[in-house]
């Protein structure tokens, strides 16, 4: 005897739609960026539970609606969910953090908080294409692979979805952040 069991559509939730069901306390927000971009800005009252812990996690019980920058990792975690079976209803903020933000509602940031990763990479891309702009004009002519380097690093990031220098960043003792 084979049981089917249906699985529950995952839903989409406008901003303002999930601030009306927080202030009505009909669910649970669970931000799934790492914890630098949750102490960026994030939902006040949103538990920070990454991506790639959210397998794992005892989760709350009750409908819970997952958020990220984009919606793309929230998105991954409503199918993981759904794929684990579950029990709650699960819903995904469309457009991720900034929609929130762009309809005018409040995101907390903690003290302290480092810049956002993705900043830090544009910082530290320029500087490393500028240096080596800088040393090819004035020591040596080969200095100028340092810019090339950057360059194309920056290019495979964008086609494959893997930054090097991000995750290097990520590491550094400034970006560690525990909740």
């Amino acid at each position: 005897m084979t049981t089917t069991r249906s699985m529950q559509q995952a839903s989409s939730l406008s901003a303002h739609a999930l601030a009306e069901q927080l202030a009505n306390q009909q669910v649970t927000v669970i931000d799934v960026r790492e914890p630098v971009e949750y102490a960026s800005g994030h939902i006040d009252g949103s538990l920070n539970i990454p991506l790639a812990r959210i397998a794992q996690a005892d989760l709350p019980q009750g409908p819970l609606v997952l958020v990220c920058q984009s919606g793309n990792r929230s998105g991954r975690a409503v199918r993981l969910l759904q794929a684990q079976g579950h029990p709650y209803s699960l819903a995904d903020l469309e457009g991720g953090v900034p929609s929130w933000e762009q309809a005018g509602l409040a995101l907390r940031r903690l003290k302290r908080a480092p810049l956002p990763l993705m900043r830090q990479v544009q910082i530290a891309a320029g500087s490393l294409v500028l240096l080596g702009l800088i040393l090819s004009s004035t020591v040596a002519p080969a200095w100028i692979l340092l810019s090339w380097f950057v360059g194309a690093g920056l290019v495979f990031a964008g086609i494959s979805g893997f930054c090097g220098m991000a995750r290097l960043l990520a590491a550094m003792p400034w970006n560690r952040i525990s909740l």
